[in-house]
């Protein structure tokens, strides 16, 4: 028995006219031999699961470098809560679970070491680096999945969503909409949270539109902004907010920005971030053995730093650049 079979046809009998079915799917760069009890959607979301970049999310900087508590968000927290939101909605607009879901658990495979501070100190060192282009680069290159081609060959919709979740171009398909929608309901409202918990900010401080239109704490928030998508959004060809909510998202985003990612006791370790990485950069081009021969070293070193996490990053820099015995333990005492 072929069970994709039943899955295909169940896409296309209960899903939205307006859902991405697998079935329909543009396909992969390199042809495959199609698997009889999974989707192409289904199988790409595994792939990504059982990648080491998705591994290594575990260890890398949501908004805090190093932070003194087990509860604060790592990028991997925040990629399951991206998951679970979007996959919640997708649900109710009878969009494609599957699709939905592969998106979201890749759409940061490409950020750096110690966050938003990292992905600078890169595009500031090498005149561009974005890690949603870096985390398509991940999955069409840098990854292993066959000794046939490069990367995990993902499918067209998958890319598409992985690449376009931020940024001026929007994504193609609606899942991908719904990643890119809810990967902002997650981080606006779980860095809160740690903002919160670090003693930042206070749930008062938040403006009061935000907290009469939105709600008093997440949980609050997270439901009033999904109800208003499902709302704005069922039956449609879109996936959006109605005026009102998306105003106040702006509104709560760009006093996030004011208060706590610029302008916080949350960002002051930030300024060492370009120092570690510049070093480790620079280090690696004039002495890095493994890079010596390369055709663009420079590219190849940016691949490196960008897959680190934060405690390796600081343990090399460590190994590198501080005598033996100094530092400690090396993953906190950088930074």
């Amino acid at each position: 028995m072929n069970f994709v079979e039943s899955i295909l046809e169940w896409e296309e009998r209960y899903l939205s006219p307006y859902a991405a079915k697998a079935g329909q799917s543009r396909g992969r760069v390199y042809p495959e031999e199609p698997c009889s009890y999974s989707t192409c959607f289904q199988q790409d979301r595994e792939r990504i699961v059982h990648s080491k970049a998705f591994r290594r999310l575990k260890s890398k900087t949501q908004v805090f470098i190093a932070p003194k508590g087990d509860h604060y968000r790592t990028r991997l927290t925040h990629v399951l809560e991206v998951t679970q939101i979007s996959r919640g909605v997708a649900r109710a607009l009878r969009l494609n679970e599957d699709l939905t879901e592969a998106i979201a658990l890749g759409h940061d495979l490409g950020h750096t070491p110690f966050g938003h501070a990292g992905e600078a100190a890169l595009n500031r060192l090498v005149g561009h680096f974005k890690h949603n282009e870096h985390s398509l680069r991940i999955v069409d290159v840098l990854e292993e999945y066959s000794e046939d081609y490069p990367g995990l060959n993902l499918t067209w919709e998958v890319r598409d969503g992985i690449l376009h979740h931020t940024g001026d171009v929007p994504p193609q398909t609606l899942e991908a909409q719904v990643v890119r929608i809810c990967d902002r309901i997650a981080y606006l409202n779980h860095d809160v949270e740690d903002a919160v918990r670090g003693g930042i900010l206070s749930e008062e401080d938040l403006p009061q539109q935000v907290r009469e239109v939105l709600g008093r704490n997440g949980r609050e928030r997270i439901r009033t902004m999904v109800n208003d998508i499902l709302h704005a959004s069922f039956g449609k060809n879109v996936v959006t907010m109605s005026p009102l909510i998306q105003e106040t998202t702006d509104l709560f985003r760009q006093f996030l920005f004011q208060n706590f990612y610029f302008n916080s006791a949350a960002k002051h370790e930030e300024s060492k971030v370009y120092g570690v990485l510049s070093m480790l950069f620079h280090h690696y081009l004039e002495h890095g053995e493994r890079f010596r021969g390369l055709t663009n070293p420079e590219a190849e070193i940016v691949d490196y730093i960008a897959g680190m996490t934060d405690s390796f990053a600081a343990r090399e820099f460590q190994r590198i650049f501080l005598p033996r015995g100094w530092g400690g333990d090396g993953d906190r005492s950088l930074l």
